[in-house]
């Protein structure tokens, strides 16, 4: 049974959020609370497996709650966000501090229409009370040569390397990717000879905060991506949230489109959608990174990269994933060449380029 802390400063928000955890057997509300200041007290006394915090309240906000929660333990924390600017920069800061994810209402601080992420909301809190977090993130781990072996299926389809293709860089994340795309990105040089096409999942309204946010802290240009642009090597595009986003050759030049059509995988953006996407381009090398998920987006179109043109396929290592199921997907179908701790991420992607230009 998962213990939940439900934080609020809307009894009827508390309300609602307890009726909709409590109908699924595996969840029980250990109890409530109406500000940060009384959360905490409560963290202490009913030691809750998962809180849910709400982001706007008196006394204390869900943001210096959650680092004082941060700061004593780890404790696996869903924000509850509105759906506006300013509440969309304080979640993705919320998320770098530490907080598993996060829900979005769907109309304001008092959602009476709550019930349009109540399936979300449930399998949120159903991850994060699986969810073994740590207190501090984990140093750089190198596995030992063996370990690769054991963990790598021999099946793993090996990169097709032309030498003089162009070169793109697809990245695909979910519950944790956030703080870990943060842990990426900025330490990709300005001097990238890739575009590079991430897919987040994410809704809409909060991308672009996500981009701003990792273009301040990046050497690399984050943004989210627009329909018809034109990709530049050096360019992080990030999907928006509630769009696919699929990438096309015209006159020579990569191309992004976007559209809102409904996926296999239920996400939008979709990780598959993006790989099948990129799978026809021949004339570009590609090295695919899965990393922190829960669900298996992105293994189909991996399976698809490799098919129509080869690649080399990086998933992020147990160690460091909040929640290691898309890139176990990827392993357990033997596709990934690299197995890598997120901090060396980054390192393994200019590898595999400094690979392809030699």
């Amino acid at each position: 049974m998962i213990r939940v802390l439900v934080v609020d400063d809307s009894a009827f928000m508390r309300n609602m959020i307890t009726k909709f955890l409590t109908s699924n057997h595996q969840i029980a509300v250990a109890g409530t609370a109406r500000n940060g200041e009384e959360a905490l007290r409560k963290i202490e006394e009913l030691r809750p497996d998962v809180v849910t915090l709400d982001i706007e309240m008196p006394v204390m906000d869900g943001k210096e709650t959650l680092k004082r929660i941060m700061a004593k333990e780890s404790l696996p924390v869903i924000m509850v966000s509105s759906l506006t600017q300013r509440g969309a920069e304080i979640t993705i800061e919320c998320l770098e501090i530490g907080a598993i994810d996060f829900v979005a209402k769907p109309s304001g601080s008092i959602s009476v229409d709550l019930y349009k992420v109540r399936e979300e909301l449930i399998e949120k809190v159903l991850t994060a009370g699986r969810t073994k977090l740590k207190a501090r993130p984990a140093p750089a781990l190198k596995p030992k040569p063996e370990a690769h072996q054991e963990v790598v299926a021999e099946s793993v389809i090996r990169p097709a390397r032309s030498g003089s293709a162009k070169q793109l860089v697809c990245i695909g994340t979910s519950t944790g990717g956030p703080k870990a795309l943060q842990r990426v990105l900025p330490k990709l040089p300005k001097t990238l000879k890739a575009p590079v096409f991430v897919v987040q999942h994410m809704p809409a309204g909060f991308t672009a905060s996500l981009a701003n946010r990792l273009n301040h802290l990046s050497e690399v240009t984050v943004k989210e991506a627009e329909n018809g642009e034109r990709a530049q090597d050096g360019c992080v595009y990030i999907a928006p949230g509630g769009k696919n986003m699929a990438v096309h050759l015209e006159q020579g030049e990569l191309v992004i489109s976007l559209d809102d059509r409904d996926t296999v995988s239920r996400h939008k953006p979709s990780v598959d959608y993006l790989f099948n996407s990129l799978a026809p381009l021949k004339s570009f090398d590609k090295i695919a990174v899965i990393m922190t998920g829960m669900g298996s987006d992105g293994t189909e179109g991996v399976k698809s990269l490799l098919q129509h043109s080869g690649g080399t396929v990086i998933a992020e290592s147990a160690e460091s994933c909040v929640v290691f199921g898309m890139p176990k997907a990827v392993i357990n179908n033997g596709l990934a060449n690299e197995i890598k701790h997120v901090d060396e991420i980054a390192a393994a992607i200019m590898t595999y380029m400094k690979k392809e230009r030699a």
